[in-house]
């Protein structure tokens, strides 16, 4: 997930008839009946600590993970994950499937109303992806809707998602996405973000939670929705309470203290390492979709396409020599105390279809740093030594251990002299404008999955005119990123996507690096984190009780 749009759907609209493709294109258990699933919910209340912060509780307005994380208690999904998959089923869907190649027809449950006692029909449906679609706010997620042509109301309970090419294996997916809440109609504006005091004061939810009070990125109080009938249980506590912190260190001590009885994202790896030893708290592990990476600007960087002494060869030399150098271990160990882990592949482990290109194709092809071989890759290129890196990275957004992750970068890249690295820090709000502007010539990025595919680690990176602006582009990864996303043989689909994940290693426009597993600390009579840590990576307060 990222906080400004990718380029997939203009480079499968563009690229269809050149390639000549025929584009062809989930369950778990819950803990509650979906038609039910409002009532009874548990009385008391649980305060949250974070230190993400909220952009806009307009889906279309944003695209971020402090932002989703309010989305996903208070909106309803045609298609939502039960606790503890990362599987979709129908969620306020009755049914959803695909009755032709290119019509995905979904029929809601019967009686679906919003908090403020406006019905939720299929009009309310429509007019969310419509919304979404005409805004296209360059924060928001409506590229995630690059196979949509158009939603058609049939009734008041039946839409039809005309798509544009058959088939659409990601399609549910992205039905349960940041691109897929579904708002009222009477509430939101149609062609502008909403304020969220307005969304607020017309109580337009159909979640788990409705908010109670909001005051943006201080705090945020949920109430348990009565009327709520997804696929989810009833919540099990009646009041959630989260407050927004800008200092980590200061969320660790009230954790530990008792003052709030759950800390979720984001927590040093020191502190986290600190908490374990501790016997006032819990600490709950769960798998994590979240990678770091380097992204190389293929104009800007050393002996890029606009640089005055422009070479490919020499470009592409300096990219494999950083990738022999990066030591993921000292990271891991020094850095993340084991709460970020080595990662070899473009896909996380875990995922299905992932490869370790990486560690065969670099360093010591045991996925140790190996300083010759980025010696030789640069001799080979005629390239003098040391080379100059101007390497851009962003502490507040990533964690407060982000200046130590890169100041153990900067030293394994100055390993022999090879590289003469310069470090700068730049806030968020800047540096989500300025990266994709061609400001930074390599440059930090996290990812966390839209959903949890494959796919989603591959499409939005390289795909020509991808969200990251880098200016990479290669026919053949378009070319085999547009067939897997409709290749209903599974076998066949997982091949393509580890072969484009050796393509995409061996061009190097970006080096993943580390994977990040979900931490919540809660406090000895918190339960229920375990059940939400889960593939979806949705953290539902729902799932949480206390006592």
């Amino acid at each position: 997930m990222r906080t400004i749009r990718s380029s997939r759907g203009l480079t499968l609209a563009a690229s269809t008839a050149s390639l000549a493709l025929v584009l062809t294109a989930c369950s778990g258990g819950s803990d509650g009946d979906g038609a039910n699933g409002g009532g009874g919910a548990g009385g008391g209340s649980i305060t949250v600590g974070t230190t993400e912060q909220v952009t806009s509780i307009d889906p279309a307005g944003s695209y971020d993970n402090g932002s989703f994380a309010v989305m996903n208690q208070v909106y309803p999904f045609l298609l939502n994950s039960p606790y503890g998959t990362s599987d979709v089923e129908p969620d306020i869907a009755e049914s959803a499937d695909f009755t032709a190649p290119t019509e995905f027809t979904v029929v809601l449950k019967e009686g679906l109303t919003f908090a403020n006692g406006n019905e939720l029909t299929s009009s309310d449906v429509k007019f969310s992806f419509d919304r979404q679609v005409e805004i296209a706010h360059p924060d928001g997620p409506s590229s995630l809707l690059y196979n949509l042509d158009s939603v058609e109301v049939v009734d008041e309970l039946t839409v039809v998602f005309n798509l544009l090419e058959e088939n659409d294996q990601i399609f549910p997916q992205i039905l349960s996405s940041p691109a897929a809440p579904i708002v009222d109609e009477e509430v939101f504006a149609a062609d502008e973000v909403t304020a969220d005091a307005d969304i607020v004061d017309g109580g337009a939810f159909a979640g788990q939670y409705t908010i109670t009070q909001y005051s943006v990125n201080d705090l945020i109080q949920y109430q348990a929705n009565p009327d709520y009938a997804g696929i989810l249980a009833a919540p099990r506590t009646g009041t959630i309470n989260v407050s927004y912190y800008t200092d980590s260190s200061n969320l660790k001590l009230d954790v530990e203290q008792g003052n709030i009885d759950v800390a979720f994202r984001t927590l040093s790896a020191t502190d986290v390492e600190d908490l374990r030893t501790k016997d006032t708290v819990q600490v709950v592990d769960g798998p994590g979709g979240e990678i770091r990476y380097l992204v190389f600007n293929f104009d800007t960087m050393p002996f890029g396409a606009t640089a005055d002494d422009a070479d490919a060869d020499k470009a592409l030399a300096v990219r494999q020599a950083v990738a022999h150098l990066i030591d993921r271990d000292a990271i891991s160990e020094d850095v993340y105390k084991g709460t970020f882990t080595p990662l070899y592949s473009y896909v996380p482990e875990g995922v299905t279809g992932a490869t370790e290109s990486l560690k065969e194709m670099y360093g010591d092809g045991a996925g140790a740093p190996d300083a010759a071989a980025a010696a030789d890759a640069l001799d080979a290129a005629g390239i003098e030594t040391p080379v100059e890196l101007n390497i851009q990275y962003v502490a507040e957004r990533y964690g407060p251990s982000s200046g130590d992750e890169y100041a153990v970068i900067e030293e394994s890249l100055e390993v022999d002299g090879l590289f003469d690295v310069n470090l700068q820090s730049t806030e968020w709000v800047t540096y989500a404008s300025d990266f994709s502007a061609d400001a930074y010539p390599i440059f930090q990025l996290g990812w966390f999955p839209d959903y949890s595919d494959a796919e989603n680690y591959l499409s939005p990176f390289f795909l020509t005119d991808n969200f990251l602006g880098n200016h990479y582009s290669n026919p053949e990864v378009d070319e085999k990123l547009l067939a897997q996303a409709t290749e209903t043989d599974t076998e066949a689909r997982v091949a393509l996507l580890e072969e484009i994940q050796d393509l995409v290693a061996a061009d190097l426009s970006t080096i993943p690096y580390m994977q990040g597993a979900q931490v919540a600390v809660v406090g000895l009579d918190v339960s229920g984190a375990e059940e939400t840590l889960d593939g979806s990576f949705k953290f539902r307060y729902g799932a949480l009780s206390k006592g």
